[in-house]
């Protein structure tokens, strides 16, 4: 019955169909009759998509008008599309006029014209393996482009971003050119594993690791590694995209739990080939100077008769110098029908602030890209970059002691000392621990060599219309060699002389092949990315020492001949460090009518670093948007022109813990000994280091993200909006093992929580805009708020302060309800009538002991913000930038080693601690006295310049002088020489945070540039 209801029913449909068909047929029969011929032979027309200014236009929409087949521009404008000679090509872009034209050969270009100011909504921006446009995007990312960020003196990528981007916070570690700077992305979320984001320069992923040698310490601490990223010669760089929550960096997985940072490299660009000089002349001093007591007014206190020595001596007058420093940067870059081509070579010579300090670096760079076969079927892209980097040194090392840096030292000194003897020496303090800073920088050298290479080849194979294959081959690789000698001396750091030599050579190797496919039918548009990646990490380091050396200046100088003098006190050592990332990845774009968007990720890596019960994690994410601007209902307003609401939810890793952690070590010692043998000889016994742990995995940061995009009134407003929460679980720490554990402590996972969550904004104006006058101004703020969560001790303490009688006192400290590195110490209240410090009683037992220490708040601001403005007047150009932030706090471990005990031994002393009364008697305790606020308002960057259009020379095209200043004034109340700082002053690997003892000083610097275009 069932078959034959159903025959019964397909019956009646014949004769629908018979008709249907005929009708069809009489249909294209009438088109033919009425329609133009055409060549009935579809061939492949390849063409290129271009603005009013030659720059390539990524994601155009192409379409033949025939047929309703569509392409889309990639990232240098080019498309390729099945059409016949005859038929009309439509092409389209937000912002644009569509433009049509006949087909009349199989190569095409189109310039669009601008219908509107283009809105940063209508953007492009890079995202990890790829590009979208910003219209597109459902994550948190920011770019930035190379006019956002020309002006001033930068050694370092990561100088570029300060106060452009909302939520990333760059901070000092130092001062000292070259010196490291400690980059994070919406707040602290680890304890021990740091929070410096992934950088990928030109789709290479870097390593966190220092490339170059650490500073040994000689008796005036260690000197830390140099910044990893100041191999790169910012003249070069095109872009800066930082990925921010888990939607945009889920695609790197275990190494985007604190962000991800995309460099990208300057390319030759359409018009005729282009030479550039760029140069400066800068002209440096100290920020500002500490509020000492002057040699008169050290008399005028009546201190001990003995101490006036008879000089009058400002000495950071002495160690401070007005530095001068130079760049020189010559690029070329060229584009051709089927490729560009971008080289450069520059010269950076920058001098230090401080005496015997010093920057040099030489780069050479070229980018280069080629297509080939038919259509530009392949293309293929070189990036090379060669640095050359020599730095010089001063003992500053952030462990020294309350006594083993020059600055400190400077500061301490006596202003009644002069710093040359009647006979033209140095003055000898004749004092334990306490020598002429002067002195100091003649008998010590540190010199650090660096050589860098970082490269990588991609191929890009289209395999058919959409379907590309992607090949990157990248390598970084680099020597470092750094000399550290103290001559023989005359104070009790190694009087006798040292000499050490480390050398450290790393490379990472990247491997990774990935397809994507776009395509689209009707409203439905489709991006899908998958691959695989594979990266090696490997360093190796040898290190020596000889001590007793020969006098400076007599024989050979140690660097060149170790062998010359001295006894060897560190036999040849080395070490090596190994470790292997395999990876897999996906993602999917969808979008239906440029309306609703969705995005979703997931990435897995095996990594060698963690347990073998858990050598994969699995990193998701997903994204949802809503173009609203695009409803009917908001398709004719004059007021919104763009507006999308998004939001994101995904987890990504750290994995940034020390190789080996998951296994066990043991070694020979003869505290494990026993006596084997009759004759009672000691042999060595075997002692366990490390307790094995095989089910160590990623700390794992999971986040939501909620934000919006818009742009109003024609552009005069335009931004974005974002609230996140992020959350960090499963974080490593070494804490205390189980009873009858072969080890004290053990690496694991515990199940302690650090939560960071705020609000995000981002704001641009054009104010002005016409023939003559061009004002743009953008404004971006973020807040944080840090707390920790579930920790499973009681407390976790970091920051080791440094001060005479201060051995082993901290400062931060890691508990449950607090913020992250949360300041712990004596609450002080003033002094008394007798001029002694008063502490408050917490306990109220009548003495003041380490149970009245108190959880005062911590060094992370809760809002940051940056202000930067452009104008532009016929010929003049005009900008500048303010930073700030507000609700942090610093301990000013530098005023605590100046504190007022110093004036019963000679010292100097800051001026407010005499003048508050205080006894000289008072020792030195960690107290809320040295708790200062960080709160400050900076003139970053201010530039004034002027283009000149060269018309009687045909090869000169224009020349742009400028005058500029960085760091021009600050406005806090903070009474160290920066409160944008942070030393380093970790305990057992556990992050410092907000301490400030005795950092090399930023400075104020003055510049003359030029740019002139051949």
């Amino acid at each position: 019955m069932y078959h034959k209801i159903n025959f019964f029913k397909f019956k009646k449909l014949i004769p629908i169909a018979l008709i249907f068909l005929v009708a069809n047929q009489a249909n294209a029969e009438g088109f033919t009759r009425i329609s133009p011929v055409y060549s009935q032979v579809n061939e492949t027309i390849s063409g290129t998509v271009l603005d009013q200014e030659g720059t390539p236009i990524e994601g155009a929409k192409i379409t033949v008008a025939e047929t309703g087949v569509t392409a889309t521009s990639d990232a240098s404008g080019n498309f390729t599309i099945s059409a016949s000679i005859g038929q009309t090509l439509s092409v389209s872009y937000d912002g644009y006029e569509v433009q049509k034209t006949k087909i009349s050969s199989t190569t095409i270009s189109f310039s669009l014209k601008s219908k509107k100011a283009a809105t940063s909504i209508e953007e492009v921006t890079l995202v990890g393996y790829g590009s979208q446009k910003k219209s597109d995007l459902t994550g948190a990312v920011s770019q930035l482009k190379a006019e956002n960020f020309k002006e001033g003196m930068n050694i370092s990528v990561d100088n570029l971003m300060q106060g452009k981007i909302a939520g990333v916070r760059i901070v000092q570690s130092s001062g000292e050119p070259g010196a490291g700077v400690n980059v994070s992305i919406r707040g602290i979320g680890s304890i021990r594993s740091g929070s410096t984001p992934l950088f990928v320069v030109d789709g290479v992923p870097l390593s966190n690791d220092a490339v170059s040698a650490s500073g040994p310490n000689v008796g005036l601490g260690n000197a830390g590694a140099k910044n990893p990223l100041n191999f790169l010669n910012t003249s070069d760089i095109e872009s800066i995209t930082v990925l921010k929550d888990a939607s945009a960096a889920a695609i790197y997985g275990a190494r985007g739990s604190n962000g991800v940072v995309l460099v990208t490299t300057k390319r030759g660009k359409k018009g005729d080939p282009m030479f550039t000089y760029d140069t400066y002349l800068g002209f440096s001093s100290v920020i500002k100077k500490l509020d000492l007591m002057s040699a008169d007014q050290y008399r005028a206190a009546g201190i001990d008769k003995s101490y006036d020595h008879g000089g009058n001596t400002d000495w950071q007058d002495e160690i401070y110098r007005n530095a001068v420093s130079q760049n020189h940067s010559v690029s070329f870059s060229k584009s051709t029908e089927t490729g560009n081509y971008f080289a450069s070579i520059s010269h950076m010579d920058q001098d230090g602030i401080v005496l015997n300090s010093g920057f040099k670096r030489t780069t050479a760079r070229l980018n280069a890209e080629e297509s080939f076969f038919d259509n530009k079927r392949l293309k293929v892209k070189l990036n090379l970059t060669a640095s050359d980097i020599r730095e010089t040194g001063i003992p500053n090392g952030g462990n020294a002691g309350s006594d083993g840096q020059v600055i400190i030292h400077a500061l301490m000194a006596n202003p009644t000392r002069s710093v040359y003897d009647q006979n033209g020496n140095y003055t000898n303090f004749n004092m334990n621990a306490h020598y002429n800073p002067l002195y100091l920088l003649s008998v010590y050298n540190d010199k650090t060599n660096t050589f860098r290479v970082l490269g990588n080849t991609e191929a890009t194979l289209r395999i058919l219309p959409g379907l590309n294959y992607k090949f990157n081959l990248g390598i970084d690789k680099t020597m470092s060699e750094r000399n550290t000698t103290m001559y023989p001396n005359i104070t009790d750091r190694t009087p006798k002389g040292v000499y050490v030599q480390a050398n450290l050579d790393s490379y990472n190797i990247l491997l990774e092949h990935y397809l994507t496919y776009d395509f689209n039918f009707n409203k439905h548009n489709f991006s899908a990315l998958g691959g695989f990646s594979y990266q090696k990490f490997k360093s190796t380091g040898t290190y020596f020492g000889v001590k007793d050396i020969a006098a400076q200046g007599a024989g050979i100088a140690p660097e060149i001949n170790p062998g010359y003098s001295g006894t060897a006190f560190v036999p040849g050592a080395g070490y090596a460090q190994e470790n292997e990332l395999q990876s897999y990845f996906g993602r999917v774009n969808y979008n239906f009518d440029k309306k609703y968007l969705l995005t979703a990720s997931l990435r897995a890596d095996g990594s060698t670093r963690f347990g073998k019960n858990n050598k994969y994690g699995y990193f998701p994410s997903v994204a949802v948007g809503w173009t609203i601007s695009n409803e009917n209902f908001l398709k004719d307003s004059q007021i919104i022109n763009e507006l999308k609401l998004r939001g994101s939810w995904g987890q990504t890793g750290n994995q940034e813990v020390p190789n080996k952690i998951t296994q066990a070590s043991s070694s020979l010692t003869q505290a494990s000994g026993y006596y084997l043998y009759p004759n009672l000889d000691l042999i060595n016994g075997v002692s366990i280091n490390r307790t094995v742990n095989p089910d160590l995995k990623w700390e794992v940061v999971e986040q939501t993200n909620i934000g919006a995009d818009f742009s109003l009134w024609k552009n005069k407003l335009y931004g974005s909006l974002e609230y996140y929460n992020k959350t960090t679980k499963d974080p490593i720490l070494n804490i205390p093992s189980r009873p009858l554990s072969p080890t004290s402590t053990v690496w694991k996972n515990v199940d302690a929580e650090i939560v960071n969550k705020g609000f995000e904004f981002s704001l641009g104006s054009e104010i002005i805009k016409n023939e003559n006058f061009t004002w743009t101004m953008d404004v971006n703020g973020a807040t944080v708020n840090n707390e920790v969560k579930n920790l499973p001790v009681s407390a976790i303490y970091s920051g080791e302060v440094s001060g005479p009688g201060l051995s082993g006192v901290t400062a931060n400290i890691y508990k449950n309800g607090y913020e992250a590195g949360s300041f712990y110490m004596y609450n002080y209240l003033g002094v008394d009538a007798n001029g002694k410090y008063i502490y408050e009683d917490i306990n109220g037992d009548g003495r003041i002991d380490q149970n009245d220490r108190k959880i005062f708040e911590g060094a992370i601001p809760n809002f940051t913000f940056g202000i930067n403005s452009y104008m532009k007047y016929k010929k003049f150009d005009f900008s500048f930038s303010f930073i700030g932030q507000t609700g942090g706090y610093l301990v000013n471990n530098t005023a605590l080693d100046l504190n007022i005990n110093n004036l019963a031994s000679d010292r100097n002393v800051l001026k407010n601690f005499y003048d508050s009364g205080a006894s000289f008697t008072n020792q030195p305790q960690l107290s809320s006295l040295y708790l200062e606020k960080s709160d400050f308002l900076r003139l970053n960057n201010v530039r004034l310049g002027y283009t000149f259009d060269i018309h009687q020379l045909k090869f000169l095209r224009s020349i742009n002088l400028y005058v500029s200043a960085q760091n021009l004034f600050t406005i806090t109340s903070y009474t160290g020489y920066d409160p944008l700082v942070d030393t380093n002053k970790q305990v057992g690997g556990n992050q410092s945070l907000g301490i400030d003892y005795t950092t090399y000083p930023s400075a104020k610097t003055f510049i003359l540039g030029a740019t002139v275009k051949f």
